[in-house]
Order: structure tokens, then C-alpha cells, then sequence
């Protein structure tokens, strides 16, 4: 599975046979920004929430579909276009998943602007989600912005596109409940 730049390859390895021992058993090594997971405040904002503090009520909720597909920066205007309202999970899909196995995709992926981010604030959004590793690069100011209002972040979203054209989803996004800045999480949408 690719990483993020400079974050440590993770480890899958068998512990106990089925066979051997009377039971399987896998143990995972790995940072918590690997395949697709969610951003807590903590993972840009001291003293601030882990995961774990996150009420499961934030996890659940209607959903909206951007489409930014060929935008290099989404912008307010793709929010302002779009049906999202208060309490939405938010889900920018840029067409970007493809290019997962690729340098690129670490390396040139579309980003959320600022002004994007404080229309999601204005809105009282509950997640932004995306199919890229980030909604932006270093100084990281949109992570801020959304994680300072308690905006979470899913990135490395995949199979976006096959909410196309569906106006009614609700959204469930459960991450494991770690008390991290950050951990995996499983995505689905409910047509």
C-alpha cells in the first residue's frame, strides 16, 4: 500500500497458525495516515480532540457529492453549486483515486482552497472527505481550519464515482476508535 511521503510502510504479519497454534491471529504495524482514514483535530492542533473523544453521532450523516473532477483547486464556487447543508458529510471526489498506485497521486493531487474550507465552517458541516491524500500541502492551513471548528477530514476516499447522479445518501463513516489523531476508517454510503 503506498504512504504518504516519509510515513513508515506498513506491516501485516500472521502471528499464530490456525494449524499450528489452534487460532489465527494477524498483528498490523503501521502510522494511522495510511489507505483511508480520518483526521481528528489533534492531528494539526494541540490540545485538541483525539478520535476517541468524537461523539459516533459526528460519524453518521447525510451525504453530499462534489463533483471537482479536472479542477486542480476546489473551490468556494463547487460548495456554493452544491446541495450541502448543516450536519452534511461533505465528499469532494476529484477523480484523483486512480492515480493511487502512481507518485503522482502524493505528488500533484487537487487541493481544497481557504475559501472552500470556511464556506464548509460557515455551513456547520460535520466531515469533509476527499479521494486524494490531503486537502492540501504544508503550512496545512485548510487541515486548521476545518479541524479548529471540528470539521474532520477523510482522505484516500476510492469508488466515488459510483454516487454519481444519486441526490438521496446518507453516509456512515466509522473509524476505528483509538485515542489517536488519527485512524482507518470505513466508508458507506447508504442509497
Amino acid at each position: 500500500m503506498p504512504v504518504y511521503p516519509g510515513d513508515p510502510i506498513p506491516e501485516f504479519t500472521q502471528i499464530a497458525d490456525l494449524h499450528k497454534e489452534g487460532y489465527t491471529d494477524y498483528q498490523i504495524k503501521t502510522g494511522m495516515h495510511v489507505g483511508t482514514h480520518m483526521d481528528a483535530p489533534l492531528h494539526m492542533l494541540e490540545g485538541s480532540k483525539r478520535l476517541s473523544d468524537i461523539a459516533v453521532e459526528k460519524f453518521l450523516g447525510r451525504g453530499c457529492l462534489i463533483d471537482a473532477r479536472g479542477a486542480p483547486i476546489i473551490n468556494v464556487d463547487f460548495l456554493d453549486r452544491s446541495s450541502a447543508k448543516k450536519g452534511d458529510i461533505v465528499l469532494v471526489m476529484t477523480g484523483f483515486s486512480k492515480k493511487y498506485h502512481h507518485p503522482e497521486y502524493y505528488e500533484k493531487y487537487p487541493e481544497i482552497s481557504e475559501d472552500f474550507a470556511g464556506k464548509a465552517i460557515e455551513l456547520g458541516v460535520k466531515i469533509v472527505g476527499m479521494d486524494t491524500p490531503s486537502p492540501d500541502r504544508p503550512p496545512f492551513k485548510v487541515h486548521k481550519l476545518l479541524l479548529g471548528k471540528e470539521i474532520l477530514i477523510i482522505e484516500n476516499l476510492t469508488n466515488l464515482e459510483s454516487l454519481l447522479g444519486i441526490k438521496d445518501f446518507e453516509i456512515f463513516a466509522l473509524p476505528a476508535k483509538l485515542h489517536t489523531e488519527a485512524a482507518p476508517v470505513r466508508v458507506i454510503a447508504k442509497v
